[in-house]
């Protein structure tokens, strides 16, 4: 993919639409105050964004467990004549929001998601069955260090993300949503019109007014119910070509102090503790942003040095196969 064609107006509101889209009855209104536009010029805008898929999707970022989901990371070896039916089974699956290939013997990652009452490991198995790998491993999650990118294509070019002010941030238990607050969830998980007011269509289909529906929206941003809300964007298009998920074989008592360390980089976006398995012994997955390559290595080298930590591997991502968001869906419909 090439790079897009910016201006410095739209670096500029890319940059607003990744870290402070407005949760607010006008938020296009507000984004061009901010940016000395007027309200119907960033609407504009944002959709030749969109159209020319430099913006990916503008909305919610939800926490899955804290609705209840529970997830891992998979990865299988596929030889080379099978991949491309491997690719097409598991991106059918609607638990899957992102799959990748990777520069590894195993060379299919992808995350797996699955709602309360479904039975993650037999879910995973009977994928497993139709996929038919030599090789898998599940990796699920143990701790989150790190989890956010925001791309800085107004000012210097980093790649930037949520830090915890902890040195570790214990996964999200379930939380118990109100009936407003899981019709909010819903809604909030259609795309979000480009209109002067795009949260008052979406409050009425979900019951409410929109006094109260983006009340809940701050209210679940407070509880990490919701990550953020805001632009995602495609990486490329904004000239970071390349990315890498490093493993880590962190030993036990480092792995607190080495998150913290490579969570403080800000070319790191995520950063999990993950179980270890016989077959791959790395317990620490940090992913790692650049516009070339040896942006990349260079910035694994730093990570080497500053942890201590000489054992690792580098998983350049190859291609990406999907990446979207899991489809939540509310208690209510559990329940039916």
């Amino acid at each position: 993919m090439r790079t897009a064609k910016l201006d410095q107006t739209d670096r500029d509101l890319l940059n607003l639409l990744q870290s402070r889209f407005p949760l607010s009855r006008q938020p296009f209104a507000e984004l061009g105050a901010a940016l000395g536009l007027d309200e119907e010029e960033v609407i504009e805008r944002i959709g030749r964004l969109k159209q020319t898929r430099v913006i990916r999707y503008i909305g919610p970022v939800f926490d899955s467990r804290s609705l209840g989901y529970r997830s891992t990371l998979v990865a299988m070896r596929i030889p080379e004549e099978r991949l491309e039916r491997a690719v097409r089974i598991v991106d059918e699956h609607p638990g899957v929001s992102h799959n990748y290939a990777r520069s590894d013997a195993l060379n299919l990652w992808f995350t797996l998601a699955v709602p309360p009452g479904s039975d993650l490991k037999e879910e995973l198995q009977a994928l497993v069955a139709r996929v038919d790998p030599e090789e898998m491993v599940d990796l699920p999650a143990v701790r989150l260090f790190k989890i956010g990118v925001f791309f800085d294509v107004a000012g210097d070019g980093r790649v930037g993300g949520s830090v915890p002010a902890k040195p570790e941030i214990t996964l999200q238990p379930a939380v118990a949503l109100s009936g407003s607050e899981e019709a909010v969830v819903r809604e909030l998980q259609r795309e979000i019109p480009l209109t002067a007011r795009p949260f008052d269509d979406m409050a009425q289909r979900a019951g409410v007014g929109v006094d109260e529906f983006l009340r809940c929206c701050r209210a679940l941003l407070e509880r990490g119910v919701m990550r953020r809300f805001g632009a995602s964007l495609r990486h490329h298009s904004v000239g970071f070509a390349a990315n890498a998920m490093v493993c880590w074989r962190v030993p036990s008592p480092m792995v607190e102090e080495a998150g913290r360390v490579m969570s403080a980089f800000s070319e790191v976006s995520h950063c999990y503790e993950r179980e270890a398995s016989e077959g791959w012994p790395y317990n620490v997955f940090a992913m790692i942003h650049g516009r070339t390559r040896e942006d990349c290595l260079h910035t694994i080298t730093r990570i080497a040095e500053q942890t201590g930590v000489e054992e690792y591997r580098v998983l350049f991502t190859v291609k990406e196969f999907k990446k979207e968001r899991v489809k939540l869906v509310a208690t209510t419909e559990r329940q039916t």
